[in-house]
């Protein structure tokens, strides 16, 4: 089959690669509606290792092609919803112990299987293990669109949110207004928040975080951060949410939180980076302020949340979406937009009609 994605570290490109086989409980499915995510560009780049021929794309709306023969829910044909994390739930860490649903063989990001571990979403086919634990129906009363942002953006964004606890009325500051930042944004709100303070510069992201809730902008390039927030609540907030930016976003956030409150961060940092903590931001040890990362929990039930979200109008995610391409050929063109990052970028999304 054709797929495209990584030939080495920092050349991509289109070629052959072998067709995926289903298991017993998997099953094959070709994508109809993609969209390219900043982990892919990551990749890309060495963030991998040394990779090569590597089929990209964790996010995908699909259609069934083929079935393992225990699988009972799905058949062909069955347009479905794939979430970006794939835990195998027969294992015993994932049974047991919390979030191991993101970590299923007792590694970092464990689920993740796209990229990490196989091949992606953007080859003519894609393999999802354990299918019937995996993988939703699309629902008539959701738009593809939307539902496509629920695989990651919007389960990583309210993972976030999900790590800082927020509460009635609470003070928060999201930093970072990507794609997930503005989930994060929307979550919040959800939870009942009080002032929901974002860090950007962006114009149509600013836009679209007031949309979903945000009630103060600080724009990092008028001055420092913190000062700014704490000028906003006359002290600090309750919640600080990472969900962008550099090494440098940790200690901003601990100077910013109250103790006693949650800095939560769902942004990938780079494996050179290195986090410097003052004693007397953190209270000495004794502040009673926790930091909290995690990775977003898979499976069909959290998608399946997510999209009852949406059914029942609380939050539209397909606002993320800026850029629109059709046809298979078309996901080189929304990669290379992506990796660019145009000021009018939120998201790319390519269709594909077969």
């Amino acid at each position: 089959m054709k797929g495209y994605g990584m030939l080495k570290v920092d050349q991509a490109g289109w070629f052959e690669s072998e067709k995926p086989k289903a298991g017993s409980l998997d099953a094959i499915v070709r994508p109809t509606l993609i969209a390219p995510c900043s982990s892919d560009t990551h990749a890309l780049h060495g963030g991998l290792g040394d990779t090569q021929n590597l089929i990209l794309g964790h996010e995908a709306i699909g259609e069934i092609v083929e079935v393992g023969n225990l699988v009972r829910k799905f058949k062909p044909g069955d347009k479905v919803v794939v979430p970006c994390c794939n835990p195998n739930f027969l294992e015993k860490d994932v049974q047991g112990t919390g979030w191991a649903n993101a970590h299923d063989d007792g590694t970092f990001f464990g689920s993740f299987k796209f990229l990490a571990k196989k091949n992606g979403v953007w080859g003519e086919f894609f393999h999802v293990n354990e299918a019937d634990a995996n993988l939703v129906i699309l629902p008539n009363d959701v738009s593809a669109e939307s539902a496509l942002m629920t695989v990651d953006m919007m389960s990583t964004g309210f993972h976030g949110v999900e790590l800082a606890e927020v509460g009635f009325g609470d003070n928060v500051v999201v930093m970072g207004i990507g794609p997930v930042g503005l989930m994060v944004v929307a979550g919040v709100k959800l939870r009942g928040a009080g002032k929901i303070i974002v860090t950007g510069t962006r114009p149509n992201c600013i836009a679209v975080a007031k949309e979903y809730g945000a009630t103060d902008v600080v724009n990092y390039k008028l001055g420092d951060v913190v000062e700014q927030v704490k000028d906003i609540v006359h002290g600090q907030v309750d919640r600080v949410i990472i969900a962008g930016g550099g090494q440098e976003t940790l200690a901003q956030a601990l100077k910013m939180v109250k103790p006693g409150g949650i800095v939560s961060n769902v942004n990938f940092f780079d494996t050179k980076d290195v986090f410097t903590i003052p004693a007397g931001l953190w209270g000495l040890g004794m502040g009673n302020i926790s930091i909290r990362g995690g990775f977003c929990p898979g499976g069909a039930l959290r998608i399946e949340k997510l999209l009852n979200v949406i059914r029942n109008k609380r939050v539209d995610p397909s606002k993320l979406i800026t850029h629109r391409f059709d046809g298979f050929q078309k996901i080189e063109d929304a990669f290379i937009l992506m990796g660019k990052k145009p000021a009018d970028l939120i998201k790319p999304a390519v269709s594909i009609k077969w």
